[in-house]
């Protein structure tokens, strides 16, 4: 018994000399992936396709326009889930520019007061969703980061592990200094052809006791349709001078075609089917068809439906935190068509991706099912959107060719006045104002 006792050891103790006299196999290190050195593009621009569902707006009203007028309590709410695993270092700052969205030779130190940057603090992991992701939030104006103290456009940068050129993404937002008065209102338009298509804006500001030298140069306007700077027109030289008050309403210009009512669907619930979706699956995550798209015969005419003039609403029918445990899922577009459109290509735009032109939202022609696809990833909840045909210079071609373009189409339109001061290095946002073109409110939610 002994003999066997002592040959086991023997046994082990010889097994353990040849485990130690093995090579040891090299540690392989994690090298962690950094977000690429970019140059900054001064527009609403998504440089990581990770960071998804990006909201920005003012605090009083969800998806409203991000401005902040001077001397209030205004703050804006930012929001976005990051796809990617792991916790990271996240930063924002923000640059002021022209009204062209020009950066301005001034420094940060003569807009801003306090801390020019801040770290993103406020995180949450994703709770019971099949999609994993970090959902982030700052409010400013906040301790950290003063309300600045000039008027005028600004750039929001946030990027990461503090190097302001490894963007994730960039968002327009406003300062105003009301300094004029500024009305406005919604006409048909004073070419014959287009009365039954067109929306024309005519509007008066009063500069308010300001003495302005020169008003076909110190003022300039800017006119957006639901927020959209591919249809934006300016305005530089008024009709009539009175005393104070500037008249624009010439007869050629400010005309934009009215469109039609977005297209949208609800996915608030991933359980149960809306109008709009065709069918609902799971795998690892939710897989949402849509009903396929058609080109409208003009014959049809204008129909009014509800639509959120192309904004989206994260909601969660199926949970009780909306932010953190609304899931993603893949979104199957399909527009119908004969021939593949050969004055550009088509994308899918809404104001959850900002109207932007890439390969997220870039569709494909398919010839045996003659359909555009796309497929991308959104979160839960109600997104109106709409198809435009962009060239291959990236240079809008058309966007009213799905339900053609009616007077009657409900509209936002935002308006800025520009004043840049004799002597003074930036221009000013003195006056603001949105109008709709319907006397009628309407609503989704």
């Amino acid at each position: 018994m002994l003999k066997k006792i002592s040959g086991l050891i023997l046994y082990i103790f010889s097994f353990c000399i040849y485990l130690h006299a093995q090579p040891k196999p090299k540690k392989v290190r994690v090298q962690k992936v950094q977000v690429p050195s970019v140059q900054t593009i001064y527009d609403n621009i998504d440089y990581v396709p990770e960071i998804k569902t990006i909201e920005f707006f003012n605090t009083k009203k969800e998806q409203s326009i991000p401005i902040l007028t001077l001397g209030s309590d205004d703050r804006l709410i930012l929001k976005f889930d990051d796809l990617r695993t792991g916790s990271k270092n996240i930063y924002y700052t923000f640059q002021h520019c022209n009204g062209d969205w020009e950066p301005t030779n001034i420094t940060q130190l003569d807009y801003i007061d306090g801390f020019t940057y801040d770290r993103i603090n406020q995180y949450r992991n994703a709770a019971n969703t099949y999609q994993k992701y970090i959902h982030y939030e700052i409010i400013f104006p906040n301790s950290m980061v003063a309300m600045p103290k000039l008027s005028g456009n600004y750039l929001l940068k946030v990027y990461e592990d503090g190097d302001e050129s490894r963007l994730l993404f960039t968002r327009r937002f406003y300062v105003l200094n009301t300094k004029m008065a500024l009305q406005a209102q919604i006409v048909p338009s004073n070419n014959v052809t287009l009365r039954r298509s067109n929306q024309k804006i005519n509007f008066t500001v009063q500069s308010s006791g300001i003495i302005i030298q020169n008003p076909y140069q110190d003022i300039r306007i800017q006119i957006l349709q639901n927020r959209r700077y591919d249809v934006a027109k300016w305005t530089r030289r008024p009709v009539f001078i009175k005393n104070d008050l500037l008249t624009y309403n010439d007869i050629n210009s400010n005309d934009f075609a009215g469109g039609n009512e977005f297209t949208f669907f609800d996915t608030r619930s991933l359980l149960l089917k809306s109008q709009k979706v065709y069918q609902i699956t799971r795998d690892s995550l939710f897989y949402v068809t849509l009903f396929a798209d058609a080109v409208k015969p003009l014959t049809e005419g204008y129909t009014f439906t509800f639509d959120e003039n192309g904004k989206f609403f994260i909601r969660n029918q199926d949970g009780v935190a909306q932010n953190r445990d609304a899931d993603y899922a893949w979104v199957d577009f399909a527009l119908k068509t004969a021939q593949p459109f050969t004055s550009g290509n088509v994308y899918v735009q809404g104001l959850f991706n900002q109207y932007q032109k890439n390969e997220t939202n870039k569709m494909i022609y398919n010839a045996e099912t003659r359909q555009y696809t796309l497929k991308m990833l959104l979160k839960q909840g109600v997104y109106d959107y709409n198809y435009s045909i962009i060239d291959n210079n990236g240079k809008l071609v058309d966007s009213n060719f799905l339900n053609g373009s009616y007077f009657d189409t409900d509209n936002d339109y935002q308006l800025f006045v520009y004043y840049r001061q004799p002597g003074l290095r930036f221009e000013e946002l003195v006056a603001f104002a949105e109008l709709n073109s319907s006397k009628t409110p309407r609503t989704r939610e």
